[in-house]
């Protein structure tokens, strides 16, 4: 069975999300309406109510799903905030309303239809149509019986039924449809001026009144939250490569002499030969008179080798070689019988050979080029040898390592000396971690996790996340071993705490002094924007004109590049009469634009394609939202007191 899961997470991932997790919140139509857990009341439904163990079911499952999609790196504290509360709240406000109106309403699905939407379900599907043995076997391996998922699926049709038929139903008019697309591909002509911040930095002048007056009514914004300072051990590869140590003279040569080719490249010889064959069965008078036209043809090409080609197409009866000259190629060692490689390996280049026996007969040899061997000597390699031998030992260390750091790390719980002590690693410390993410230097100085050579290890969420788990922030406690990647394992402790405080002026006043700079600034900026927008609006002077850059054609699907607040007041400003001018102000500075023409953009299928359907669908959406409204009203929604405990984050 674990087999099956492994080679078909995604449809675990489907029966998961899909099948099982829908039923803690809703556990079939009817079984919903009488399900009674005796707890806390959060937001009253009619006759029925949304509880707090609903709820807190519902936040385990949420993370849950994150952390599996994520592969464990959410960090949950993203969702330990009002505002997801409020959201994962009113979701179940929602369902449980669509529940109680489908009961009432009687909603039901048939059989047919039920077979019919299970059939669909492209997880149950092989080649594109339904299969019972894969049905059955994913329902097995999620432990489910197919009453309880189909009993779940027909609920899940029937609440579909609630509101289904209103966004399904929605439809935009042809004409709305043309405007909008209009709209979007309405194109305008224009020129900008910018008035950039940087321009008016220079001219600004900050005193200490200044600065002690911002302070004073912005102490919340210079607030630094909640943080740590961390003891740490890594284990990684370079870890592991110090732990190796010293690796004896005998094991690197031998290391050498076993991975050779790797540092040294073989001699090889380009050869070409004549050939004098002799029958398998030849007579020992046969082999003699072979054996004697072979030597008279060797003497005849080692008076003149520069012949040997000619010669080789006359004599040679090697068929396949002759007619290219006899030759054979590049010859490295090993690849022939010894006592060819003897004689050719003996040769210099441009030497022939006296005739040597050998397959097929009587051979005659010609080295037209010789290349010795090449590379390095084992003292030449050393150093990469060593290296090579010591990654492949630091391999093996790194497993025993890790086992031992997590038996010593489970055996010395309130400390992490004896655990580098034995393992001879170096703890380090860093600071300014924060649940959300890591201080810069600014804020905490060279210390800082930010500046530290393992920053991408206290970015990872988990990590910041286990630092300020209850055991490890408040018991002080070692936290177990974190894989922060394949290679990488690590041990965290909370060195310190520093709670959420405003640092003292002192301290920020380079910060506050850069915002006073960047505030007036822009306000510069801006108003040397408007200035000259009044200007050119009240009438055109050239001077103010010939500073617009080059037209643009924008339309809102094709924005050159232009900021939004750009775009949108290029298009919000009348063009009754061109040109027409219009400003925006930005955290870069001030931009003046010049509308000079307008007219109607080309139809870009491409991305005009299907704008019926979406726009459809969000009006679906909008009236879906508006018919659930109307039915919280109807039945009646109210919170209890209760229920803001729990947004508040104050419960328990």
């Amino acid at each position: 069975m674990f087999d099956f899961i492994r080679t078909n997470q995604r449809f675990m991932m489907f029966i998961l999300l899909v099948l099982v997790l829908p039923s803690f919140v809703l556990i079939g139509v009817s079984g919903y309406t009488n399900y009674v857990s005796g707890d806390k009341d959060l937001v009253k439904v009619g006759d029925s109510a949304v509880t707090l163990q609903e709820f807190e079911m519902a936040r385990r499952n949420q993370l849950e799903q994150l952390q599996r999609s994520t592969m464990g790196r959410f960090d949950p504290e993203v969702l330990n905030n009002r505002p997801a509360r409020e959201l994962l709240l009113e979701s179940l406000v929602d369902r449980r309303v669509m529940v109680d109106i489908a009961t009432q309403e009687r909603f039901s699905v048939s059989d047919a239809a039920l077979r019919n939407a299970i059939a669909n379900m492209p997880e149950f599907q092989d080649n594109g149509h339904f299969s019972a043995e894969r049905y059955n076997q994913l329902l097995d391996s999620a432990g489910l019986s197919a009453r309880d998922f189909e009993q779940g699926q027909r609920g899940e049709l029937a609440l579909q039924r609630v509101l289904g038929p209103v966004g399904g139903s929605a439809v935009i008019p042809a004409t709305v449809v043309q405007r909008i697309q209009a709209a979007l591909t309405e194109e305008r002509t224009v020129r900008l001026q910018t008035f950039p911040v940087s321009e008016y930095e220079k001219d600004i002048v900050i005193t200490d009144d200044d600065i002690q007056a911002w302070y004073d009514a912005n102490k919340e914004k210079m607030a630094v939250p909640d943080q740590v300072a961390a003891q740490y051990l890594v284990l990684n590869e370079e870890a592991a490569l110090q732990a190796v140590g010293d690796i004896a003279d005998a094991d690197l040569k031998n290391y050498y002499e076993q991975n050779k080719a790797r540092y040294v490249t073989s001699p090889r010889v380009n050869v070409s030969h004549i050939q004098i064959s002799v029958a398998a069965g030849a007579s020992q008078e046969e082999r003699q008179a072979a054996q004697a036209q072979a030597e008279a043809i060797a003497e005849r090409v080692k008076a003149d080798p520069a012949s040997f080609a000619d010669v080789a197409k006359e004599e040679s009866q090697d068929v396949g070689t002759a007619r290219d000259g006899g030759q054979l190629g590049w010859v490295t060692p090993g690849s022939w019988p010894q006592s060819l490689e003897t004689a050719v390996f003996a040769l210099q280049e441009g030497q022939v050979s006296d005739v040597v026996e050998g397959p097929g007969g009587y051979h005659i040899f010609l080295a037209n080029q010789v290349e010795p061997e090449k590379g390095e000597t084992f003292e030449e390699a050393r150093a990469k040898v060593e290296e090579e031998v010591r990654r492949q030992l630091a391999a093996e260390r790194f497993a025993d390592l890790a086992t031992r750091l997590t038996d010593l790390v489970y055996d010395n719980p309130s400390s992490l000396e004896p655990v580098a002590q034995e393992l001879g690693l170096e703890p380090r410390t860093v600071a300014g971690i924060t649940r959300e993410g890591l201080l810069g230097v600014e804020d905490v100085g060279d210390q800082a996790a930010a500046a530290s050579v393992d920053r991408a290890i206290f970015e990872d969420p988990r990590v910041r996340g286990i630092l300020f788990s209850p055991s490890v922030l408040n018991e002080k406690a070692n936290s177990g071993v974190i894989e922060v990647s394949a290679d990488t394992l690590v041990v965290v402790r909370v060195a310190a705490f520093e709670p959420q405080h405003v640092p003292p002026l002192a301290q920020v006043k380079g910060r506050v002094e850069a915002v006073l700079v960047a505030e007036r600034a822009r306000e510069a900026a801006a108003k040397a924007g408007e200035q000259a927008l009044a200007a050119l609006r009240e009438g055109e002077d050239t001077e103010l004109t010939d500073a617009f850059g080059t037209p643009l054609t924008v339309s809102r699907i094709d924005t050159q590049g232009l900021a939004k607040p750009v775009l949108d007041a290029i298009f919000a400003v009348d063009t009754g009469e061109l040109p027409v001018y219009t400003g925006v102000s930005g955290s870069q500075g001030y931009v003046v634009a010049r509308v000079e023409a307008v007219q109607a953009g080309a139809a870009d299928t491409t991305l005009t394609a299907g704008l019926d359907r979406e726009l459809a669908r969000s009006w679906g959406s909008a009236e879906e939202r508006a018919v659930l409204q109307e039915m919280r009203q109807r039945l009646g929604v109210s919170r209890t007191p209760d229920a803001e405990e729990v947004l508040s984050g104050s419960e328990g």
